[in-house]
């Protein structure tokens, strides 16, 4: 048996998330006495495939195709599918990123496998694999086990440790082939470029929401997140005002997170913003509300005014840096 490791990667750079998965699947091959073989789609990626073998990968193979350029999910999502036919792979895994998030519905179908989303967990009982992943908006977690005989998991970034020591891996490149249905041109992409990290990539995030008072106030967020180099976060109320980008989003409508650290700002702890951040190491929050809901889960919390509070972190950090 094999498992099949998708490696996602934008302008030929491998996501953390990627690295993560494939060390997963590693280690569950290893488990499972299988082969683990890593999977990477685009254009001009052969070339640096080969270092997912240092995160566990025996083999990597590349679809390397001009055509796939654009990112278009229906034709990445076959060219997953048809490696995963071709291999025999058993189990696929995917980052639960955005693309992945779209791509595995996708590829399970195509597989007719049954999908096990978002874990948080995994290891093998009886042959079998038993993922645990968030319920009912993180307040509780299955332990679930895919009963088809393909089986297809997303991972959650920053969850699994993305560990070296392997060597890098022969790539083999092949080609798949599309119909023209499959093929989506994307017009125009527009990406923000910030010097910031993106939020399900961080290892830091500083998040504010509506306690913010507007988005000039942000600006005191920023300071903060350049002193640690921290990626910026915000509330659903806050994004749907424009105060802040939707890419910034973080919650069960926005982008599940799991930091190291994340330290929220004016976050008053709704429910569908704790389903995306529960699963961080350590959080912190700054709320003038004693009994807000956030401090139920904060590991450190401080009652006070976060425009004066930020500002103060901010310079002490600056000091013992």
């Amino acid at each position: 048996m094999k498992v099949l490791a998708f490696a996602e990667q934008r302008d030929g750079k491998f996501k953390r998330s990627s690295f993560e998965s494939v060390r997963a699947a590693h280690d569950i091959a290893e488990s499972l006495g299988a082969e683990c073989v890593a999977l990477v789609v685009g254009s001009g990626v052969a070339a640096g495939a080969g270092e997912l073998g240092q995160y566990g990968a025996a083999r990597v193979i590349a679809v390397d195709d001009a055509a796939l350029a654009s990112h278009a999910n229906r034709a990445w999502a076959k060219a997953i599918s048809t490696v995963a036919k071709k291999e025999g792979a058993g189990i696929v895994f995917l980052p639960a990123s955005q693309m992945g998030k779209d791509l595995a519905p996708r590829v399970a179908v195509q597989l007719e496998a049954g999908l096990a989303s978002d874990c948080i967990a995994l290891k093998v009982e009886n042959g079998d694999i038993l993922a645990s992943r968030p319920v009912f908006a993180g307040k509780a977690v299955a332990d679930v086990r895919v009963k088809t005989a393909v089986k297809v998991f997303t991972l959650r970034p920053n969850v699994f440790p993305a560990t070296t020591g392997g060597a890098a891996a022969p790539v083999e490149t092949v080609a798949v082939a599309m119909e023209p249905a499959d093929r989506v041109t994307v017009v125009q992409s527009v990406a923000v470029a910030t010097g910031r990290p993106d939020v399900t990539e961080a290892d830091i995030i500083v998040a504010g929401g509506r306690g913010m008072k507007g988005p000039e106030h942000f600006a005191l967020l920023e300071s903060l997140a350049d002193v640690l180099g921290a990626a910026i976060g915000a509330s659903r109320a806050v994004v749907d005002a424009g105060w802040r980008p939707h890419d910034e989003q973080v919650g069960q409508t926005g982008k599940t997170v799991s930091p190291t650290l994340y330290i929220a700002c004016g976050i008053s702890g709704a429910v569908q913003h704790l389903a995306g951040m529960s699963s961080s190491k350590y959080i912190v929050a700054i709320n003038k509300d004693k009994d807000a809901p956030i401090f139920g889960l904060a590991d450190y919390g401080i009652v006070g005014d976060v425009f004066e509070v930020v500002p103060a972190l901010t310079e002490q950090l600056k000091k013992s840096k």
